[in-house]
């Protein structure tokens, strides 16, 4: 195994044409399957970065942009966003193409942590990542921050450490009604 991988390594692209087997029942693209395609595309990336086998630690922010219609051809790209020891941020980009006009729409980007494992399960080290350009170290610092951020809602939102009084005002702001 290398020390250290370039990113177009570890790249995947897929492309599926959507069926109506796919669709929900407003006709458009079932999120859920689309899902199923983001994590298997994240589980190759992974797996072609780190040589082993790899499971979905977490899921970070996925926002449908954009629905994707049946007879549209849905691509997905994965790529190495950052490295940790035994985990990587596989970034995946999913698009949709009107394959009659064209026109590609960008329909949602999310965030995969995957941990390499070894046959008995054990997480494993992973290659290091080789950051060859300017969008790749964004890349990766936005990886970093990105995990500062939940690090820092975690521990903002512990339950022993939550006080009600310091949120009461926010909450006046929304459409509830506190029946405590």
């Amino acid at each position: 195994m290398k020390k250290y991988k370039a990113g177009k390594e570890s790249r995947v692209v897929i492309s599926e044409l959507m069926l109506p087997s796919h669709s929900n029942f407003s006709g458009k693209i079932h999120g859920g399957y689309i899902l199923s395609l983001m994590d298997q595309i994240a589980f190759a990336c992974g797996s072609k970065h780190s040589e082993a086998y790899c499971v979905t630690a977490s899921v970070d922010k996925v926002d449908f942009r954009k629905p994707i219609e049946v007879g549209e051809l849905v691509t997905m790209k994965a790529s190495i966003n950052h490295v940790g020891t035994t985990s990587m941020v596989v970034g995946v980009r999913v698009e949709a193409e009107n394959i009659m006009t064209g026109k590609v729409k960008h329909c949602n980007s999310s965030y995969f942590t995957m941990v390499a494992k070894n046959d008995e399960g054990k997480s494993i080290t992973v290659p290091g990542l080789i950051l060859e350009n300017e969008t790749a170290v964004r890349r990766f610092v936005r990886s970093i921050i990105r995990k500062e951020d939940a690090s820092a809602r975690r521990d903002r939102f512990k339950a022993s450490e939550f006080r009600l009084e310091d949120h009461i005002q926010l909450l006046k702001e929304y459409n509830i009604q506190l029946a405590l």
